[in-house]
C-alpha cells in the first residue's frame, strides 16, 4: 500500500479576532442552553436531553477556550514586543 503524500503545501493559518470569535461562540452555547431549559420535559419525553447537556458542555469548553486564547494572544504580543525592543536597542537575539 503506497503512502499518501500531499501534492501542495498547506495554506498558512488564518489570524483574525480569535478572542472575539471564541467569546461569541461561548455566548451562543450558553444562550442555547438557557433557551432549552424550559423545555427540558419535552426533551426528556423524547430521550433527547443530551441536546441540553451538549449546549452546557459547549459553553463550559468555551470558557476554557477563552482562557486559552487570551493567554495565547498575550504571549504573542509579548514575544512581538520583545523582538521589537531588541531590534531598536540592537541587542542580539538569543534562541
Amino acid at each position: 500500500m503506497a503512502k499518501w503524500t500531499p501534492k501542495h503545501e498547506a495554506p498558512e493559518p488564518l489570524e483574525g479576532p480569535v478572542v472575539a470569535t471564541i467569546i461569541g461562540g461561548t455566548i451562543i452555547w450558553f444562550v442555547l442552553f438557557v433557551v432549552q431549559l424550559p423545555f427540558y420535559g419535552w426533551f426528556d419525553d423524547r430521550g433527547t436531553t443530551w441536546w441540553v447537556w451538549t449546549c452546557l458542555a459547549g459553553g463550559g469548553l468555551g470558557l476554557i477556550g477563552i482562557w486559552y486564547v487570551r493567554r495565547r494572544d498575550a504571549a504573542i504580543k509579548r514575544a512581538a514586543a520583545l523582538v521589537e525592543t531588541r531590534e531598536t536597542t540592537g541587542e542580539p537575539q538569543s534562541s
